[in-house]
């Protein structure tokens, strides 16, 4: 249950949310290299939240940035169909074990249902039972591979 956190989906205007974002995904996911090192500016911040296929959800308890997710909606090929895949999904320490991930999920559900997607997939790491089963008690676990190619190797 959804202990008093109230969801918002960020649009333009809201580029100081999403630093906040930005600054809690650094903490939980203790990586501040690739959340903090070089941050954009409001100008990359702005694009990225005007953009139709990008959907950040952030989850306020008091005026707080307790949680939130970043997904993309992706357009499929082979069927006039898309998805979504959420990239990141944190939950500030001091704030989990009160359903918030599960309220940011169930609001993306609601985001995809309006948009016609047909699935919401996510990754987790093997060394993180916590994520794991809350992906397991929402959805269908499948295991695979994941392989990061780098584009400057030749």
């Amino acid at each position: 249950m959804n202990d008093c956190a109230d969801i918002h989906h960020l649009g333009p205007g809201d580029e100081d949310r999403l630093r906040k974002l930005t600054a809690m995904f650094a903490r939980a996911f203790d990586d501040p290299a690739n959340y903090s090192s070089a941050p954009p500016g409001p100008e990359h911040l702005k694009r990225i939240l005007a953009l139709d296929h990008v959907i950040v959800l952030v989850a306020a308890r008091g005026g707080v940035i307790a949680g939130g997710l970043v997904a993309y909606e992706l357009e499929k090929f082979e069927q006039e169909r898309r998805e979504i895949y959420i990239y990141d999904l944190a939950v500030d320490e001091a704030h989990r074990r009160k359903g918030i991930a599960t309220a940011l999920i169930e609001e993306l559900r609601s985001i995809a249902r309006q948009r016609g997607a047909w699935v919401i997939y996510v990754q987790a790491d093997p060394d993180d039972p916590p994520a794991i089963a809350l992906y397991e008690k929402l959805g269908a676990r499948e295991d695979v591979l994941h392989f990061d190619i780098n584009i400057d190797t030749q």
